[in-house]
């Protein structure tokens, strides 16, 4: 019994990292693969990161106060209004362009690559050589369904992205202006930190969703609502290891803007590598996840179908019980009535002779 308690009970997350971490450093074959197709990937991440952090520091600059205004009488949407340029909307678009297309599809054609060939090492297959995995990734691995769930999931995301990023806006402006009072900035920084919440949570359930699609004939819709249904006993978990890759990404990103190595391009490589590896770290930690989630649900769905049967056996067995009492009860009257019978027909008086 505490066997199988111990199996209905999902792996921590410190474990689950720590297998991510070994299975993608066991096989050098597929470190050298995943460095060789993530190249374009990497690239775009070096021009979307020197982008990114160049418009934020821009945009902390257009949103420094003037010299002629205090916090509580600072009129920010028309300063900001005025401080706008053409050329920092430019790069507005540019990195929404790059994080919608270009990126996305990139990080997309990784994450299949890394899932699908980590998943023969998880399940403990034949370790593969450089070749047999070229084959495979041309062959055999699933490229349209993980394209339509990833769109569905793409546009989740940066709706709830959308979201926060309003949200913080409304925050600044309030907290900048305190005649608004204290309660819209309580507010806001817990209606951040609420949807922040949800959208880690939910961040688990899409990227298992992806993982779903690239392992099985599944896509879209129908993944996403297996894998909430895999999950739904370990959203905890999910929340936990998202919040980890999302405190290495803020890191780091911070760390950058901080040094300043946006400022070149030799600067971003070395936060860019980190980047790399904690997104390849994370798909295969998804990998484990999906698994993890699986199997416990199967496990207690079998669990359920043995007590249902335990219970039916249970019922059948008391219905015999019963019938083979009251089988016994009419045994044990039939004969005690048997012989009151007989002494019945010993005392019928005897026919007189009739008289002739």
């Amino acid at each position: 019994m505490e066997n199988n308690n111990s199996r209905l009970n999902p792996m921590k997350v410190s474990d689950m990292l720590k297998m991510a971490v070994r299975i993608s450093h066991q096989n050098i074959n597929f470190i050298i693969f995943i460095l060789l197709t993530s190249l374009p990937l990497f690239c775009t991440m070096v021009l979307y990161e020197l982008i990114l952090q160049t418009t934020l520091v821009q945009a902390s600059k257009i949103l420094e106060p003037p010299h002629g205004y205090f916090y509580d009488s600072w009129p920010i949407p028309f300063y900001v209004g005025d401080l706008l340029s053409k050329d920092f909307c430019f790069e507005l678009i540019q990195v929404s362009i790059v994080y919608l297309v270009p990126l996305h599809l990139l990080e997309l054609f990784s994450a299949i690559l890394t899932v699908d060939l980590a998943s023969k090492m998880y399940t403990g297959e034949t370790p593969m050589n450089l070749g047999e995995m070229v084959q495979r990734s041309l062959k055999e691995a699933r490229f349209k369904g993980p394209l339509i769930t990833s769109m569905l999931v793409h546009y989740l995301s940066t709706s709830i992205t959308s979201g926060l990023i309003w949200l913080v806006i409304q925050y600044y402006f309030i907290s900048r202006n305190i005649y608004h009072g204290y309660f819209f900035v309580i507010f806001f920084a817990a209606a951040f930190i609420g949807l922040l919440t949800k959208y880690l949570e939910w961040s688990a359930l899409w990227n298992m969703s992806i993982v779903h699609s690239v392992l099985e004939e599944v896509c879209g819709i129908e993944a996403y609502s297996i894998s909430d249904y895999f999950s739904r006993e370990s959203n905890g978990n999910g929340l936990l290891l998202m919040l980890v890759f999302f405190l290495w990404g803020f890191v780091l990103r911070s760390l950058c803007l901080y040094f300043g190595c946006y400022k070149r391009v030799a600067g971003i490589i070395v936060p860019v590598c980190l980047l790399w590896m904690g997104n390849l770290i994370k798909w295969v930690t998804c990998l484990i996840y999906f698994y993890d989630c699986k199997e416990r649900s199967l496990e207690i769905v079998e669990e359920k179908v043995k007590k249902a049967k335990a219970k039916a056996t249970g019922g059948e067995e008391l219905l015999k019980e019963s019938n083979q009492s009251e089988e016994m009860n009419y045994e044990q009257k039939k004969p005690e009535a048997e012989p009151s019978d007989a002494n019945n027909e010993q005392k019928k008086p005897e026919a007189e002779p009739l008289d002739v």
